[in-house]
Protein backbone atom coordinates (compact mmCIF):
# COMPACT_ATOMS: atom_id res chain seq x y z
CA UNK A 1 0.00 0.00 0.00
CA UNK A 2 1.09 3.54 -0.74
CA UNK A 3 0.58 6.70 1.09
CA UNK A 4 0.57 10.09 -0.54
CA UNK A 5 2.79 12.81 1.05
CA UNK A 6 3.96 16.45 0.82
CA UNK A 7 7.38 17.54 0.43
CA UNK A 8 9.34 20.87 -0.42
CA UNK A 9 12.47 21.08 -2.59
CA UNK A 10 14.67 23.51 -3.38
CA UNK A 11 13.84 24.84 -6.84
CA UNK A 12 17.25 23.43 -8.04
CA UNK A 13 16.48 20.10 -7.10
CA UNK A 14 13.43 20.21 -8.70
CA UNK A 15 15.03 21.01 -11.43
CA UNK A 16 17.15 18.10 -11.84
CA UNK A 17 14.29 15.69 -10.72
CA UNK A 18 12.32 16.91 -13.82
CA UNK A 19 15.61 16.30 -16.00
CA UNK A 20 16.46 12.86 -14.35
CA UNK A 21 12.45 12.03 -14.81
CA UNK A 22 12.33 12.68 -18.64
CA UNK A 23 15.83 11.47 -19.26
CA UNK A 24 15.09 7.99 -17.35
CA UNK A 25 11.08 8.17 -18.43
CA UNK A 26 10.34 7.57 -14.70
CA UNK A 27 8.02 9.50 -12.98
CA UNK A 28 9.05 11.41 -10.22
CA UNK A 29 7.69 9.73 -7.83
CA UNK A 30 9.58 6.48 -8.41
CA UNK A 31 12.80 8.77 -8.29
CA UNK A 32 12.08 10.23 -4.45
CA UNK A 33 11.20 6.65 -3.27
CA UNK A 34 13.88 5.13 -5.05
CA UNK A 35 16.40 7.81 -3.67
CA UNK A 36 14.77 7.42 -0.25
CA UNK A 37 15.26 3.94 -0.32
CA UNK A 38 18.95 4.43 -1.23
CA UNK A 39 19.70 7.01 1.40
CA UNK A 40 17.73 4.74 4.51
CA UNK A 41 19.83 1.66 3.60
CA UNK A 42 23.23 3.54 3.24
CA UNK A 43 22.33 5.57 6.65
CA UNK A 44 21.80 2.72 8.00
CA UNK A 45 25.00 0.94 7.07
CA UNK A 46 26.91 4.25 8.22
CA UNK A 47 24.97 4.15 11.58
CA UNK A 48 25.95 0.70 12.23
CA UNK A 49 30.01 1.22 11.42
CA UNK A 50 29.92 4.62 13.37
CA UNK A 51 28.12 2.46 16.44
CA UNK A 52 30.64 0.09 16.32
CA UNK A 53 33.86 2.63 15.68
CA UNK A 54 32.27 4.28 18.93
CA UNK A 55 31.90 1.02 21.14
CA UNK A 56 34.68 1.27 23.37
CA UNK A 57 34.45 -2.93 24.43
CA UNK A 58 34.50 -3.34 20.35
CA UNK A 59 37.74 -5.08 20.28
CA UNK A 60 40.10 -3.67 17.41
CA UNK A 61 42.31 -6.04 15.28
CA UNK A 62 44.75 -5.38 12.60
CA UNK A 63 44.12 -6.86 8.93
CA UNK A 64 46.76 -9.40 8.92
CA UNK A 65 45.44 -10.51 11.98
CA UNK A 66 42.00 -10.12 10.74
CA UNK A 67 43.27 -12.52 7.40
CA UNK A 68 44.80 -15.05 10.44
CA UNK A 69 41.90 -15.53 12.10
CA UNK A 70 40.09 -16.27 8.68
CA UNK A 71 42.68 -18.73 7.86
CA UNK A 72 44.09 -16.59 4.72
Amino acid sequence: MTKAISIRLDEQVLRELEALSKATERSRTFLINEAIKTYMAEYGDYRVALDRLLDKDDELISSSELRSRLGL
